[in-house]
């Protein structure tokens, strides 16, 4: 085991995203999960019914208590509610023992449809988050709020890309699934210049956790030591295959196979 990331999120009760996914990721990946839980979310594969938040102390004290004791190698980040969560992951980023990699999956919408987030929160993640962050993984949806206009073409994509760079990120993976057709392109970019990654959709409708589950499986590649586009290159992968052989659970967007990885203890 190696490669230790704490993941500041919310809970999802599924089981398919959110916290749960991101343990299960970075466990399947070899890795050493810790998390600071930042809102309870009461889903399935339907859609968000609710949300508990939890308070911005018990966020901080969260991350402190872990990055103190264990220490971590990447902080990655998924659901952010508010201003003041954005605001603790920061101070919780400037603490002598937190790590100088962050990995930050922008969630603000969930896979049926909810939004996660307010306008002023999306203002904190763009203007405080994003410039301390070693790469950002939103998917088109979450760049067209960002960026503040609609990015809906596979050849909108590159320019994007590039002015999501230009808000202080060391790095932007922008995710193309959202898009239709057969391929599936996702657009790495970063001083290095820009690379493709180009793939065959896989038809399914077990595509609830994506993102998170992208997201901590990049963290996980960086904090075993991995470089950027090796780490990219096997969480895609690893996504894939778990695309491929999702377990068909729920009535909606159902859970990937995390645990394809892993082999049954016996």
């Amino acid at each position: 085991m190696t490669g230790r990331v704490l993941i500041v999120a919310g809970s999802d009760s599924g089981g398919g995203a959110g916290i749960q996914a991101d343990i299960k990721t970075v466990t399947a990946l070899g890795g050493y999960a810790m998390t600071a839980i930042t809102a309870l979310t009461i889903q399935d594969t339907l859609g968000v019914h609710g949300i508990v938040d939890v308070p911005v102390a018990a966020v901080g004290a969260q991350m402190a208590v872990c990055l103190d004791d264990i220490g971590a190698d990447v902080v990655k980040t998924g659901m952010l509610h508010s201003v003041d969560v954005v605001e603790t992951v920061l101070a919780g980023m400037d603490r002598p023992t937190a790590p100088r990699l962050l990995v930050v999956d922008p969630v603000m919408v969930a896979k049926g449809g909810a939004s996660l987030t307010t306008d002023a929160t999306t203002a904190a993640v763009r203007d405080r988050l994003l410039p301390r962050a070693g790469v950002i993984t939103p998917n088109l949806p979450e760049a067209s709020v960002l960026l503040g206009r609609p990015v809906t073409a596979i050849g909108e994509m590159d320019r994007a890309a590039f002015d999501l760079l230009a808000l202080g990120p060391r790095a932007v993976l922008l995710k193309g699934g959202h898009l239709a057709g057969d391929l599936v392109r996702d657009v790495l970019v970063s001083a290095d210049g820009l690379i493709y990654f180009d793939d065959p959709r896989i038809e399914t409708r077990s595509t609830h956790g994506t993102g998170c589950t992208l997201a901590s499986a990049i963290a996980t590649g960086l904090a075993q030591g991995l470089d950027l586009v090796p780490a990219v290159r096997r969480a895609r992968n690893y996504v894939r295959k778990a695309l491929a052989t999702a377990p068909g659970l729920g009535r909606g967007h159902g859970p990937l196979n995390h645990g394809h990885t892993v082999q049954a203890f016996r």
